[in-house]
């Protein structure tokens, strides 16, 4: 499983079935202005707070924007309800199972979470400020799901400047990275088994 940062909560997974590519999106969206990229050819596309200021999708993904439970090549993907009429995504591929806590912007039920099971990894919004969850709730989120790995995504980038920096959810945190790149390649035998991982990507 291959796993780039779009920026904001925008995320590409990439996994294989059989001899084919599958290239799953969260929350693609169009920016006003800089170089990211504007369309994509993903096989899913999953949408966290609906479907508004998107990017170009071309092709016939299989679009998920509402609650339920969806299998497209071998990626599992269940939606449960997040914040308001926000989605929480997690989804299976490869034996790995990895969620997503979409645009969330405020703390979600505990019961919501009980919900959701054991998790491998955990990508949340990491940036705080209006749009996203504050420092500490982030933290809490990551108590409370005890996955393996953890994922920050929408701190502040050239795309979203009112986003705060990736240090201070850190430092929130009290941790510090393990890992620090560009692309992440994860396969199943090498999650971490004793103790949880903060794993960085940077925008690409």
């Amino acid at each position: 499983m291959h796993l780039s940062w779009l920026g904001q909560t925008a995320l590409k997974i990439q996994t294989k079935h059989l001899d084919q590519d599958v290239l799953a999106l969260i929350d693609p969206y169009r920016p006003p202005s800089g170089d990211f990229p504007r369309s994509f050819t993903p096989t899913i596309a999953l949408f966290s707070r609906g479907r508004e200021g998107q990017a170009t999708l071309s092709g016939t993904p299989l679009v998920v924007d509402t609650l339920g439970e969806f299998e497209l090549k071998e990626v599992m993907i269940t939606a449960f309800p997040g914040e308001g009429s926000g989605l929480i995504f997690k989804i299976v591929a490869e034996g790995i199972s990895l969620v997503h806590l979409g645009r969330l912007a405020k703390k979600i039920d505990p019961a919501a979470l009980e919900k959701i099971g054991a998790i491998d990894i955990l990508c949340l919004p990491a940036g705080n400020g209006a749009n996203y969850l504050p420092l500490p709730d982030a933290v809490d989120l990551v108590t409370a799901l005890e996955p393996r790995v953890v994922i920050p995504l929408a701190y502040h980038s050239p795309n979203d400047t009112g986003a705060k920096p990736l240090k201070d959810w850190l430092h929130e945190l009290g941790v510090q990275p393990k890992l620090t790149d560009q692309k992440i390649i994860i396969k199943k035998k090498d999650l971490p088994a004793d103790e949880m991982q903060v794993w960085v990507l940077e925008k690409t």
